[in-house]
């Protein structure tokens, strides 16, 4: 309840800040729209239908590309951590492009495959797989070698030695990953839907820009920023609970 009552007193501050800013005029509206002008273009915008059809088209490229992200990195970061060549080889390669902004693809991906779904699909697999690779070979690596000892020890073998001691004590390494590629896909995605004309949340944001109007693009942005807050609280927040409170580290339990 203290922690809702300061969320509550912040973004109440916050709104009142930006009211009196948009109402002294130190920039043109243009540059800084007004609440009220804001809230008018989402109004406008759901009432349209534009920002419903928009949020379906991102979410369902989102949707394609993150999951699979998640099946490629699972795979990868498993073979990583299995393999010393690969991983001193290919594991280094990997680390290192993570540092290469994914919107450095959308390039070779126009290229590749023109300007279709293909190439946005392409951007966001490649900015949040790495992430989830390189979690998952993190997971495996600093796992105690005594888990897979006692799982032998009590006749767990291959597949059933992965499903049912291997995977789920690599699940914390492995959320934390699957988190930070949604992140990434997420940004990737905007960014690919920025860069040409496209149905989707980025397309919105260059049709405000080209239009000036600054209400719709900021619109747009708040739209983007609660919906990466709604997925992050409902799916990896629940994730990260629920690990908690199996392996007892959640508060309660402590």
């Amino acid at each position: 309840m203290k922690l809702a009552f300061r969320q509550l007193i912040f973004y109440a501050l916050l709104l009142a800040v930006w009211i009196v800013v948009a109402r002294l005029r130190i920039w043109p509206p243009y540059m800084v729209p007004s609440p009220q002008g804001v809230f008018e273009s989402l109004r406008t915008g759901f009432v349209d239908h534009s920002f419903w059809i928009a949020i379906g088209v991102s979410m369902k490229r989102i949707a394609i590309g993150y999951s699979l992200s998640v099946a490629i990195g699972v795979a990868l970061g498993l073979l990583l951590a299995s393999s010393e060549f690969l991983e001193q080889t290919l594991g280094g390669l990997m680390v290192s492009l993570q540092s290469l902004p994914s919107i450095c693809w959308l390039p070779m991906a126009v290229l590749w495959f023109g300007l279709s779904d293909k190439a946005i699909l392409f951007v966001v697999v490649l900015g949040s797989v790495l992430s989830v690779t390189i979690s998952m070979e993190a997971g495996r690596k600093q796992m105690p070698k005594i888990y897979a000892l006692a799982g032998r020890n009590l006749g767990a073998n291959g597949l059933k030695l992965f499903f049912y001691v291997l995977f789920p004590a690599s699940l914390p390494y492995l959320v934390s990953g699957l988190k930070q590629g949604w992140a990434f896909a997420w940004r990737s995605l905007i960014a690919g839907e920025m860069i040409f004309v496209s149905l989707g949340l980025g397309q919105l944001l260059m049709t405000g820009r080209d239009l000036n109007d600054m209400s719709q693009v900021v619109a747009v942005m708040i739209l983007i920023v609660v919906i990466g807050y709604i997925v992050d609280g409902l799916i990896f927040k629940t994730m990260e609970r629920r690990l908690q409170d199996k392996w007892g580290l959640s508060p309660a339990t402590q």
